[in-house]
């Protein structure tokens, strides 16, 4: 049923592409903007990024021009949202999770935890089951039009020690991003820090922390945490992040129908090559490592996981209006596919 789903998915997906192979005729630029992503300069995601607004010129006939700037250049990530709303950027590539401060929801937008076992899944249910609408209907409160998500894969945890199993994290000092996934590590007996991810490296490097919940294996290496925390939980267990493609409200309410079909043919293109470009960055980082550091959960260590995520899922579904319409979207499109 999964497969099918996933299928399905990217059958669509590949339908939409096609028509957008047929090049705009070239124009002078229209739209000149700033948009602000969540990664640092040449990273696997921020190179994504900057294909992204590539293509957008090129399907656009160069009517849209995109400057893509990376972490922090404007503001720092927790504003990315606030200056989309008052044009100081026009759009992000952006940490979802950061905005739980505005809304409970973002964290059940920004990562289901423990939940999806693909991107193509959690694809899916932003396209199928109704994600991207209730995203939306969300940005809209705060001044921005959400486009689409844009995925990058199931995340690794970089370690001091190896982390086998659920009792491994007790007592753990270890980075998380503020939301679900740091309630699920303090349920686990972690002491959690929500440090910024430009902290990390020298988090890990001092002692401060002992592990990270970051990224993918190869986002992980590619910063060079493998080097200084050398164990890896992998395949990934615990995160199936989105971060978000998004546009100041205003201005996409006043494009053009053909230019908001660039945009949004251009997200669905970032998503998978965002989701392609990290599976080819782990596997060269997987074929480089002492298969010794890579820590292969079993289904029983994974299943005692997701009961603890199941909790938290539940009790997030409670904290606004938001989070449990969301949270009842992701649970319904779960069951659907057979993962609950």
């Amino acid at each position: 049923m999964v497969s099918t789903t996933r299928r399905r998915f990217l059958g669509a997906a590949t339908t939409i592409l096609a028509g957008a192979l047929v090049a705009w005729p070239a124009a002078a630029a229209e739209y000149e903007w700033k948009w602000q992503s969540y990664w640092q300069p040449n990273t696997v995601n921020q190179k994504a990024f900057e294909r992204f607004a590539e293509n957008v010129e090129q399907k656009s006939g160069g009517r849209i021009v995109i400057e893509t700037l990376p972490v922090d250049a404007i503001v720092p990530q927790s504003e990315i949202l606030d200056a989309i709303a008052a044009n100081i950027l026009q759009g992000s590539n952006g940490g979802t999770g950061y905005y739980v401060g505005k809304d409970p929801g973002f964290a059940l937008l920004a990562d289901f935890n423990a939940g999806y076992e693909s991107p193509e899944q959690l694809t899916a249910w932003f396209y199928e089951g109704g994600g991207n609408e209730i995203a939306r209907e969300l940005y809209a409160r705060y001044g921005a039009y959400f486009i689409g998500p844009a995925l990058w894969g199931a995340e690794s945890i970089p370690s001091k020690k190896p982390l086998r199993n659920v009792a491994d994290f007790e007592g753990l000092k270890m980075r998380a991003p503020e939301g679900m996934g740091a309630a699920i590590w303090s349920k686990l007996g972690v002491g959690v820090s929500t440090l910024p991810g430009t902290e990390v490296y020298t988090a890990l490097e001092r002692g401060n922390i002992e592990a990270t919940d970051w990224g993918t294996l190869g986002m992980n290496d590619e910063l060079g945490y493998g080097d200084i925390a050398p164990y890896a939980i992998y395949p990934g267990i615990h995160s199936m992040p989105a971060n978000d493609i998004a546009i100041n409200l205003d201005i996409w309410n006043g494009l053009p129908d053909d230019l908001k079909q660039v945009l949004q043919e251009a997200a669905i293109e970032l998503n998978q090559d965002s989701i392609q470009a990290n599976r080819e960055l782990d596997q060269g980082f997987v074929a480089k490592r002492d298969p010794a550091t890579l820590i292969d959960w079993g289904p029983e260590e994974r299943r005692e996981l997701r009961e603890v995520a199941q909790e938290v899922w539940a009790e997030w579904a409670e904290k606004s209006e938001m989070s449990q319409r969301i949270y009842d979207s992701h649970i319904a499109y779960m069951q659907k596919i057979g993962l609950l």
